[in-house]
């Protein structure tokens, strides 16, 4: 037979459970950086992340094409560039006339574009597989005269890794009052593709992600020159966009780039903070240890000298005594030699006085 106390238990339980609250995952906007099959570790690229930290190496013996290359450690406020492809890298642009064999500040690798502009044929469509984010893809960006002062031929094009054209979209929604759009592949060799290299208006996060417009022209596009500082002027409607604004602010504060390395779990911090107290204590004892030990040596220091001075007051002492009685003895003996003299002398007047008596 069930007992009783078992129902009861079996009926809260079911009870509990069929009344619990419909619980909800919110998803975070994070891409993945993977570059080894050896464990399951991997960076996270972070939108609205501030990136920053110490930059790594991919492993030699992880099979990735880029290995030996360093990835990370660049901050979000370098990670805007100009019109010049190449440009945006916070380090490794020591050769400012190719982007083959350049690091990751990122996170992510840059984008490609035909004729194997600066080298970038390195990583062309072939990587897509592997790429942060995934493939490269292309999304229009317009919005409505109800938000901006704009024409119907202001339109802008991003171009970047899927993941993180998706990600920014919603802010660009949210923050900007795009129309939503969704993205489409984006290959630089088509000939009807809507972004040209020559249409670029702005890099970001190391030539990785960039803004266009089909309304600007950059004669100087393919100088071939990352820190080139020549370009054709954007016209004053582009230029002074609060639209281009808006998204210019969004790119650069939002896009996903790397971030920190991980701490350590909470169970990894229990026993970092334990292993810390432990060193702490065996610090502190051997401190405590030492200052006892240094006293005690004072002391005993100090306790031979006071022995030695008491040995000393000790000796003196029986001397001293024996000083002062041999003192009182010979007062004593002083003080019975006068009063003897001063009763003879007294006897001897006496007897003087009765023989005076005695014969007249």
């Amino acid at each position: 037979m069930v007992p009783f106390t078992n129902i009861l238990l079996g009926s809260l339980l079911v009870h509990f459970f069929a009344s619990a609250p419909t619980t909800y995952a919110f998803n975070k906007p994070q891409v993945r950086v993977t570059t080894t099959f050896a464990d399951f570790h991997a960076r996270i690229m972070d939108q609205w992340g501030d990136g920053g930290g110490k930059f790594v190496k991919i492993s030699s013996n992880s099979h990735h094409p880029f290995q030996g290359r360093t990835f990370g450690g660049a901050k979000r406020k370098e990670g805007r560039g100009t019109r010049a492809f190449g440009s945006g890298y916070p380090y490794g642009a020591n050769d400012t006339t190719t982007v083959s064999g350049r690091p990751f500040p990122f996170g992510t690798w840059p984008l490609w574009w035909d004729q194997n502009l600066m080298g970038s044929d390195e990583y062309g469509p072939r990587l897509d597989a592997i790429r942060p984010g995934g493939m490269l893809v292309t999304v229009p960006l317009r919005t409505t005269t109800d938000y901006f002062n704009v024409t119907n031929d202001e339109v802008y094009h991003v171009v970047g890794d899927k993941e993180s054209v998706s990600l920014l979209m919603i802010s660009y929604v949210t923050w900007c009052h795009i129309t939503p759009a969704w993205p489409s592949r984006f290959d630089p060799t088509r000939p009807n593709s809507t972004v040209r290299l020559e249409n670029v208006v702005r890099y970001y996060r190391a030539s990785s992600f960039a803004i266009s417009s089909p309304n600007y022209n950059n004669t100087f596009s393919r100088s071939s020159l990352s820190d080139s500082t020549e370009s054709t002027p954007l016209p004053p409607s582009i230029e002074y966009s609060p639209f281009l604004k808006c998204i210019d602010d969004v790119t650069f504060n939002a896009l996903a780039i790397l971030n920190r390395p991980p701490g350590p779990t909470p169970l990894g911090k229990f026993v970092q903070a334990l292993a810390y107290g432990h060193i702490y204590f065996v610090i502190t004892a051997l401190g405590v240890l030492y200052l006892i030990g240094l006293l005690f040596a004072v002391a005993l220091i100090c306790s031979r000298n006071l022995l030695w001075s008491c040995l000393e007051c000790l000796g003196e002492v029986p001397i001293e005594i024996h000083r002062r009685r041999q003192a009182k003895r010979a007062q004593r003996k002083a003080r019975k030699e006068a009063a003897a003299r001063a009763k003879g002398a007294a006897a001897r007047a006496r007897e003087a006085s009765l023989a005076y008596e005695r014969y007249p």
